[in-house]
């Protein structure tokens, strides 16, 4: 999988500290705390007909990440949505949109990793292009990789920070393998996540040790959020299985039970739910999208094309 460039982005406005430039053109101080350290926390949105959907939740999870990393002040809500809003109506942007917001702790007066160098910030970038799902809806493989992600006593993933470059070696490691993605394992060996969505399993009850009275439909099992981040989508995810009447089982997973698994697929702002059609090799179900994935599917495009903060 690698995203190839559209040609509605070649002239982007970008938000960077309020102000607007062309993507050639804006400018981000080679003493920011992003620059100097990756001193910062993200997130992804995306625009769905003048809509995004989750902006509450996203704002909340920004706001608890900066306040966990000790940043001296953050932005408030409304002046975040506003600069969206700026940052929309300067592209003419509608639909469609992935938006990538980026608040870092500030320009330092002298570079350092000592935040009491920060003397102005924090920073906001708003960077909004025009970006369909990046998956391929018709299956996507995936394979393991050796890097691990890190354990809540090193780097906590309720932080939802910029150091990337283990998802960037993971995603190295699936690359050099023709894979579409790599799966990532905590310290423990059990399965965290991707290098950049959450998983999803469709298991048998049997596989699950677990009580044959509640009847024998499959269970919609994905790991917890121990060594990965509480993710947007993956709450809708089971907030939608729930609503169908569909079982939901967070907990330790092993690689034995996604190979085995009839269905697995991937969840995530940029890519919204994407089958997985093998792992290592390992084809998953008969290698389609299945039914469970397929009704999801259809409940979570219809849940972003109609619900969310109209800001376009």
């Amino acid at each position: 999988m690698l995203q190839k460039f559209d040609e509605r982005n070649r002239d982007l406005i970008v938000n960077v500290g309020g102000r607007l430039s062309h993507r050639d053109e804006a400018c981000v101080s080679p003493f920011d705390s992003v620059v100097q350290g990756g001193d910062a926390v993200w997130e992804g949105l995306r625009l769905t007909n003048g809509r995004i959907f989750g902006l509450d939740e996203h704002l909340a999870r920004l706001r608890r990440s900066a306040h966990a990393l000790g940043f001296a002040s953050v932005p408030s809500d409304e002046l975040i949505t506003a600069e969206i809003r700026r940052t929309l109506a300067a592209n003419s942007m509608r639909t469609g949109v992935h938006i990538r917001l980026t608040l870092t702790r500030g320009v330092k007066v002298t570079s350092g990793m000592d935040p009491r160098l920060n003397v102005y910030g924090p920073t906001l970038i708003v960077l909004a292009e025009f970006k369909d799902p990046v998956y391929d809806q018709s299956g996507i493989r995936l394979v393991t990789s050796s890097v691990r992600r890190h354990a809540p006593d090193s780097l906590d993933p309720k932080i939802h920070h910029n150091n990337l470059l283990t998802s960037i070696l993971a995603k190295i490691e699936a690359n050099v393998a023709g894979a579409d993605d790599a799966v990532m394992l905590d310290s423990r060996g059990f399965i965290a996540e991707t290098n950049a969505t959450h998983l999803f399993l469709v298991l048998p009850r049997s596989f699950l040790a677990l009580p044959r009275g509640a009847g024998e439909d499959p269970v919609l099992a994905t790991p917890t959020t121990v060594a990965c981040p509480e993710g947007i989508t993956r709450a809708a995810v089971l907030r939608l299985a729930s609503s169908a009447g569909i079982a939901t089982l967070a907990g330790d997973y092993s690689l034995p039970q996604l190979y085995n698994a009839s269905e697995v697929f991937v969840t995530g702002t940029m890519g919204g739910l994407a089958p997985v059609v093998s792992v290592d090799g390992r084809s998953i179900g008969d290698g389609t999208t299945g039914p469970v994935t397929k009704q999801l599917t259809e409940l979570y495009a219809n849940l972003t094309a109609t619900t969310g903060t109209k800001v376009a």
